[in-house]
């Protein structure tokens, strides 16, 4: 299940409230021997997270799935989403001693498989219910109970506080909706309007971009368009992105030159259009693309470019 950005909180007796978690969705399933974490993008984390595969190991009976948020705390007790991607992208040796001096938590908040029966017919309401019983049984500290509402005055409060401890904003659930897979059925209230882009160029070099020409695939042909150009980067964020950048080698769907508003023959340089990075955008205009230059948020190496949602619609 997926959520798609609204601008209002929608209230009623069957809405459902959440924080919405700053981290890496991923769905844990046990059905036979160990248990196998996974991220969106069908890329699995449980090398990458032994901490918290082990807590799953130990508390999910066989023939169980949840789905969940992992996430990483600092020492000042924000969400920690850099550390979180310093954790995911570890290799084995590094992530096995980082589990233990930068410790992740997973937030699970919705049971998809129980006893070995599929669920997602089942109301969120129901699922709920049965995943509260399984969480009472587990004494792991690794894994929490989402928080969740149905008392709107609550969930805004959660909106107006937790923003400080970086809580990117609410999740509103139908509490007599089904799990479909891939439906963009729940709503996101977030503080601020985010989405993500796939990087296709730079303006200046991989290994040091100054600005980032950024793409989305067509609804209707599949094509990656230019649709927007980052502000000048910050030297953190060139660091950050010099890791994660390749030049292409040729074979790219944009031309060698660009039109002259997305940089001069000689700044813009292609690369793989591999990295998903979030954005905040502005107005789109008639001709498909972003208005005004759009903010970088930060690389999302959690996501794979199939993730990110086409044309200019905000959501994801």
């Amino acid at each position: 299940m997926l959520a798609r950005t609204v601008q209002t909180l929608p209230e009623g007796p069957h809405w459902r409230y959440e924080p919405k978690w700053d981290g890496y969705r991923a769905i844990a399933r046990r059905e036979g021997g160990d248990v196998g974490l996974a991220s969106r993008s069908g890329r699995r984390l449980d090398a990458a997270f032994p901490d918290i595969a082990a807590a799953l190991e130990a508390a999910l009976p066989h023939g169980t799935a949840v789905d969940g948020e992992i996430v990483r705390w600092s020492s000042e007790g924000r969400l920690d989403f850099a550390g979180l991607q310093r954790r995911g992208h570890a290799r084995p040796p590094t992530a096995r001693r980082l589990a233990g001096v930068e410790p992740c938590h997973y937030i699970v908040f919705d049971l998809l498989l129980a006893d070995g029966a599929e669920l997602a017919a089942a109301a969120l309401d129901e699922r709920r219910a049965r995943l509260a019983e399984l969480m009472r049984r587990s004494t792991e500290p690794a894994l929490m109970l989402g928080w969740q509402t149905s008392a709107v005055d609550v969930a805004r409060e959660w909106f107006d506080r937790m923003w400080r401890v970086g809580v990117e904003g609410l999740v509103a659930k139908d509490g007599r909706g089904r799990y479909r897979p891939g439906r963009r059925d729940w709503l996101k209230y977030k503080h601020r309007i985010t989405t993500e882009a796939i990087v296709g160029g730079v303006i200046g070099a991989p290994e040091h971009p100054r600005e980032l020409i950024v793409g989305r695939r067509d609804s209707q042909t599949g094509a990656l368009r230019v649709v927007g150009r980052t502000g000048e980067l910050a030297s953190e964020r060139r660091r950050e992105l010099a890791e994660l950048l390749r030049p292409s080698a040729g074979d790219h769907p944009w031309p060698r030159r660009l039109p002259s508003r997305w940089g001069s023959a000689d700044e813009y340089v292609r690369v793989v259009p591999e990295v998903v990075v979030e954005i905040t955008p502005d107005a789109a205009t008639a001709s498909g693309r972003w208005r005004h230059a759009v903010g970088y948020i930060r690389a999302r190496t959690d996501l794979a470019p199939a993730d990110v949602p086409t044309d200019l619609t905000i959501e994801g």
